[in-house]
């Protein structure tokens, strides 16, 4: 299986396409459409929940079912406080990073359709002159929308609660460099669905039930997982997620591990992570000849594996992470042959896993 049939021009247009929606926390509808429409030819079935998350089914009917999972949604802001002179001041949907903002161009999302604007910054030439600069923080990121006045801001139908996000788009750098908002984890939703699109092309039937998860609200607690694993009642899941590259300036390997883009998906070591499945997810990239890494999270993965380990008495679960550079920020990058090998990891894995599988702990 080589990248070309799995990356193909029709794969990296959907791909494109999704990643430059707009699906901020709570607010994924939008994607969860793209997601759905490109998926449809490759389930038997589709289950939405009352938040939205969207899962694809094949073999709905098996008793024994397994979760390939990813998150949907992705950072933003929200309007929280209209000045008198017009400027707007933002709390955090997510984990927005205060630092990255000043002089960014937002879109802010209204009734009325979306309203451009900018998070402004004093120029340097004005700012506190003291010894030590102040960082931007929080409370001092604002937006302006070239309103003179407040009621000039509520009349573009701006007020608090609307969403705030970024209109940083797709781009490639050097040929494999795949870079965008969101990536965050909406590649994961890509993923699985690739896999779903190779289990139709290659024909291959599966023994149990499979669904094909796109969560919602992750990033806001592993919300969305957490319901849909009541919903569902699994017996095994795979969970894709992004992890830090630890290769770029400013990153402490002691700290946070060893893992770069280019050398492999990263496989999980955790509590939440059940050994058997990993185990097994490892010996299928050694049979495979995928590259590899390891990740080891201590108390907790933070990701949606969390919701589905500890959901129904206990699922077996695992994560597989892409590596990810400059993590949510409007310029997170992946390589393309991380994205290649990850697809082929799950599918493979899926071929191992049989009907009532035994992932027994005391096996």
């Amino acid at each position: 299986m080589q990248t070309k049939t799995i990356l193909d021009s029709n794969a990296m247009e959907f791909l494109e396409k999704y990643l430059n929606n707009t699906s901020a926390t709570g607010h994924e509808y939008k994607g969860q459409k793209l997601w759905m429409e490109y998926l449809e030819p490759y389930v038997d079935t589709f289950i939405t929940d009352i938040y939205g998350t969207a899962v694809g089914v094949i073999n709905p009917e098996a008793e024994f079912k397994v979760v390939i999972e990813g998150h949907a949604d992705e950072i933003s802001w929200y309007v929280n406080y209209i000045t008198e002179d017009g400027f707007i001041h933002v709390i955090r949907n997510g984990g927005s990073d205060h630092m990255i903002a000043p002089s960014k161009r937002v879109n802010i999302h209204t009734k009325n359709g979306v309203i451009p604007g900018v998070f402004g910054w004093p120029a340097i030439h004005i700012r506190n002159r003291a010894a030590k600069e102040e960082a931007p923080k929080i409370e001092t990121n604002f937006i302006d929308v070239g309103c003179q006045n407040k009621q000039e801001v509520t009349d573009l139908g701006i007020h608090p609660g609307c969403v705030i996000t970024y209109p940083d788009e797709f781009t490639i750098l050097n040929g494999d460099k795949l870079v965008c908002r969101a990536i965050d984890n909406r590649i994961g939703g890509f993923m699985i669905a690739q896999v779903a699109r190779l289990l139709q092309q290659n024909n291959k039937k599966l023994p149990f039930g499979l669904y094909i998860v796109n969560a919602v609200q992750e990033e806001v607690g592993l919300r969305g997982a957490e319901m849909i694993a009541q919903t569902l009642r699994p017996d095994v899941a795979i969970i894709t997620d992004v992890c830090h590259d630890t290769n770029t300036p400013m990153v402490e390997k002691h700290i946070e591990g060893d893992n770069k883009i280019g050398k492999g998906p990263v496989i999980g070591y955790a509590p939440a992570i059940q050994n058997n499945l990993r185990e097994l997810i490892e010996q299928t990239a050694q049979e495979n000849n995928i590259d590899f890494q390891r990740n080891a999270m201590s108390r907790v993965t933070g990701t949606d594996t969390d919701a589905f380990a500890y959901s129904n008495g206990g699922v077996a679960s695992a994560l597989i992470s892409l590596p990810l550079r400059y993590m949510h920020t409007t310029v997170e990058m992946v390589h393309k042959d991380d994205v290649q090998r990850t697809i082929e990891l799950i599918y493979h894995t899926l071929l191992k896993i049989e009907n009532n599988h035994n992932f027994s702990y005391f096996k």
